[in-house]
């Protein structure tokens, strides 16, 4: 946590105490300044009266401008009410101000008011409450303001980013439960295919499954899991498919992988699922599959190449896979990736890169 978000955060939870903390390190701050100016002529008595009589101004034209100007008239772009809230409350706490001085503190200093000046006089003395009164109060109050600006600004930021996050974790996890059970279901149809021939396979590819399943159910719940994980995830998916096809399909799976990255989960299978069911499911032929895979501390490439029957049926597919993977993509690694799909007579190719740095 930085020191910004301490500060914030003592505040939230220590309201009272921390805006008494501000004004008593004000206070000393001004008679620091005070007696350093005026060490030789000015007692530090005559000092702290003078600088606790301006706090007394000072604390309510700040509260006035942070918590009454700003919010009930700048927020809701009523900037003439607001401009002239400000010229008369400030009139106002100045006047007060001024009558302070002259009736109390002046006279604990031993000084005798003028005669001469008036309750008229000092009300109209528009000069002196300006030049002496208006910028020594108001100053403090107009710091006070940006100080409150900056910190409601940050935790609105906190707020929108805690709200994004939330969002975007909601998000995946409905890709996730929309991407599981459309994996499952092809699956389960493969092995239902397997049951009705009796092939001796069933068992096996029962299996495969279990262990599929396992690593999607309890494995790959967080945001980011291993890569040697889904490398193995994918290992037994080619098998389980492979049990299938028998020797008519063709897969080839090429790992260069120099660490073992962080990446998110199910990504990589849904391409390959995409490979199977949309490439080799619809080849009556000989279908074939080629995948490499590349990783290492600064980049993650993975492409799949898979034979197609017609380009007709690759268009014209309405998969969900793909579609969920680039939402999915969007939101983990924003900015940071590239997914390509390329359509020939004969080919398909899905080519997708994620930078690590």
């Amino acid at each position: 946590m930085s020191f910004s978000d301490k500060i914030i955060s003592f505040n939230k939870n220590h309201k009272i105490a921390s805006h008494v903390l501000f004004w008593c390190l004000l206070l000393l701050v001004q008679l620091s300044s005070s007696n350093y100016y005026n060490s030789d002529q000015v007692p530090f008595r005559n000092n702290l009266i003078g600088d606790g009589t301006n706090l007394l101004a000072q604390i309510p034209a700040a509260y006035f401008v942070a918590y009454f100007v700003v919010p009930r008239f700048v927020y809701k772009q009523k900037y003439l009410s607001a401009f002239a809230a400000f010229l008369i409350g400030s009139y106002i706490i100045c006047v007060l101000s001024r009558i302070e001085v002259i009736y109390f503190e002046e006279p604990f200093y031993g000084r005798q008011h003028k005669p001469d000046e008036t309750f008229i006089e000092i009300l109209t003395d528009i000069p002196k409450l300006v030049y002496v009164y208006f910028f020594r109060i108001f100053s403090v109050a107009f710091i006070f303001m940006i100080l409150k600006l900056l910190k409601d600004q940050q935790m609105v930021q906190k707020r929108t980013l805690s709200l994004e996050k939330e969002k975007a974790e909601s998000e995946l996890k409905l890709l996730k439960t929309q991407l599981n059970p459309h994996f499952l279901f092809n699956t389960l149809n493969n092995i239902y295919s397997l049951s009705l021939s009796n092939s001796p396979v069933t068992s096996a590819s029962i299996a495969r499954l279990s262990e599929i399943l396992d690593y999607i159910l309890y494995r790959c719940n967080s945001t980011f899991v291993p890569l040697s994980g889904e490398i193995d995830l994918l290992d037994n998916y080619i098998g389980l498919e492979k049990l299938r096809y028998d020797n008519r399909l063709k897969v080839k799976f090429k790992i260069t992988q120099q660490h073992d990255i962080q990446i998110a989960p199910l990504i990589l299978l849904t391409i390959v699922e995409n490979a199977f069911k949309h490439g080799a499911g619809n080849d009556a032929g000989n279908p074939e599959i080629n995948i490499e895979l590349y990783a290492d501390n600064s980049q993650f490439r993975f492409t799949v190449v898979n034979s197609v029957y017609t380009k007709k049926n690759m268009n014209n597919n309405g998969n969900i896979g793909l579609s969920n993977l680039k939402q999915q993509l969007d939101l983990l690694y924003h900015g940071k990736h590239d997914i390509k799909t390329i359509h020939t007579d004969t080919l398909f190719t899905v080519k997708l890169n994620i930078s690590l740095l």
